[in-house]
């Protein structure tokens, strides 16, 4: 899969069955499900993890957190919009 086929899935209900669980955490937090998105990726600890956790606490607003996991996850917080970290990450976990 790719990143357009990825995006494209969010017109959908369900996330695509071969999603690793941090892709499906992306793939709900690009539906608007924060929530949904956070819960899966809560109690992992990977450093794949840690970077999605980093993102949804920075999109969050709760800034402290997310420097917490971005450091778990051996980042800094990147000085781009929420939207292109998720981009970026998305791409990446692809």
């Amino acid at each position: 899969m790719d990143f357009e086929a990825f995006n494209s899935s969010l017109e959908h209900e369900v996330p695509p069955i071969s999603l690793t669980v941090q892709l499906e955490a992306l793939w709900y937090d690009g539906k608007g499900q924060w929530e949904k998105a956070h819960d899966l990726i809560n109690d992992l600890t990977d450093n794949q993890s840690a970077h999605v956790h980093a993102y949804l606490h920075r999109k969050e607003g709760d800034l402290s957190n997310a420097d917490y996991w971005y450091r778990r996850a051996g980042q800094q917080r990147p000085a781009t919009t929420l939207e292109e970290e998720w981009r970026a990450l998305v791409k990446r976990l692809l």
